[in-house]
């Protein structure tokens, strides 16, 4: 293929061709709207061409599968590295979805076809949830006391557990003065109550004596930042807790 022109769908039919050809499969161009059609035996395979993997492509062969399992779809090969994480992330999705690749390399005149993988039903291994991962969302949403984030957020800082963890003892260390970890944790603020006080991420906590600490300067400031969260935190002490007015 000349360089000088650009790339279409046609040209990843050839190598393909060749390929199922090789495979000992009758191949058959544009059948029914499907772009490669091939059969051997009684085995129906249908290829869909597209030049970048799009939704589009996605769609387009899972209506496919409809009429056989055995649907691939086939893109020229990306210039970039295939061990990238988003790569992966988009095999993954083909796979899931029970499809098969095929990635088509232009080198000079020469043109290969290469099946990254065939279409094949998700094993119950694939299937399985990740259970440390699905235990850790979990955790992290019973860490939350309410939603104080918008989905789909990019560049927002996010409210994690964590961080409300941190304003629950930055808000009871402000109101009630120094305090050690247990006392705190005696007041419902959780099992990493001495690793959040040691750790000081925020730089939030002073250490005044052994085992005792009180609110910083900085953690003073910065939990005004988030009055929502600090009321909440207030409402939850008992009524003879709290500074008068």
């Amino acid at each position: 293929m000349s360089e000088k022109r650009k790339l279409q769908e046609v040209d990843l039919y050839k190598p393909i061709q060749r390929y199922f050809v090789r495979e000992e499969y009758e191949v058959y161009g544009e059948v029914n709207d499907c772009d490669i059609a091939a059969v051997k035996d009684d085995e129906l395979v249908i290829v869909e061409l597209k030049l970048t993997l799009s939704v589009d492509l996605l769609i387009q062969a899972a209506k496919r599968q409809k009429l056989t399992n055995q649907v691939y779809i086939a893109i020229p090969r990306p210039k970039g590295r295939l061990n990238s994480k988003q790569w992966r992330d988009k095999c993954h999705l083909v796979k899931r979805l029970e499809l098969g690749l095929i990635l088509v390399s232009f080198q000079g005149k020469g043109t290969k076809a290469e099946v990254l993988f065939h279409p094949a039903p998700l094993s119950r291994q694939s299937k399985r949830q990740n259970k440390r991962k699905r235990e850790a969302l979990m955790k992290e949403m019973a860490g939350r006391s309410a939603d104080y984030n918008i989905g789909g957020s990019s560049r927002t800082k996010i409210m994690t557990a964590y961080k409300e963890n941190c304003i629950q003892i930055a808000c009871y260390l402000n109101h009630l003065g120094a305090l050690s970890p247990k006392a705190l944790r005696e007041k419902g603020t959780g099992e990493k109550t001495s690793s959040i006080l040691t750790k000081n991420y925020y730089g939030w906590f002073d250490r005044v004596q052994r085992g005792i600490y009180v609110l910083s300067e900085k953690g003073k400031k910065e939990i005004e930042d988030f009055p929502e969260i600090v009321d909440y935190y207030l409402s939850q002490l008992p009524a003879l807790e709290l500074p008068d007015k």
